[in-house]
């Protein structure tokens, strides 16, 4: 086995699927020693070797959902920061056109969720400010999170400190 085979990348792919006024929302609850344990959040995953930020969407939103996305678009770029884990890069999409049957996912429970609701669940901090750069369907941003711990302390958005707000 080669080197390569062994690396788990620090680039992944989180989407947030559409219909009507709601999210396909996964509730992290089924995965041990998980960072987003008992948090909401999209579906998504690693990349394997080789491929590009579409093909891993695609797969793990499969392998999530059971569903085939036919319409989706890059919304942003998410670099996550923390004082525990290597910094992260997360293509961050939406997708508001799909087939198939949904499945029961592995690494916790899907829900469709209003949109309007995303803010009163137990998410991320800095989730929160993605969700209003989509929801004002800002272009194509570039957001940095710096944690420490759970406690968002840096928010730079398209390489200007926002202090935590949009």
């Amino acid at each position: 086995m080669s080197s390569m085979d062994s690396v788990k990348h620090n680039c992944t792919t989180l989407c947030y699927i559409e219909k009507e006024d709601s999210y396909l929302m996964l509730h992290r609850v089924k995965k041990v020693n998980d960072i987003n344990k008992d948090k909401w959040v999209g579906v998504g995953g690693h990349f394997e070797e080789g491929e590009s930020p579409e093909e891993c969407l695609l797969r793990e939103v499969y392998e999530e959902t059971g569903l085939t996305l036919r319409n989706f678009r890059l919304r942003g770029i998410v670099t996550f920061s923390t004082d525990v884990y290597p910094t992260e890069y997360m293509f961050l999409y939406t997708a508001d056109s799909y087939e198939g049957e949904m499945i029961e996912c592995n690494e916790g429970n899907l829900e469709w969720v209003k949109k309007s609701d995303v803010y009163n669940l137990p998410i991320w901090e800095g989730d929160k400010l993605f969700f209003r750069l989509l929801e004002e369907e800002v272009p194509v941003f570039s957001l940095k999170l710096r944690y420490e711990g759970d406690k968002l302390v840096e928010a730079v958005l398209d390489g200007k400190d926002i202090g935590g707000r949009v």
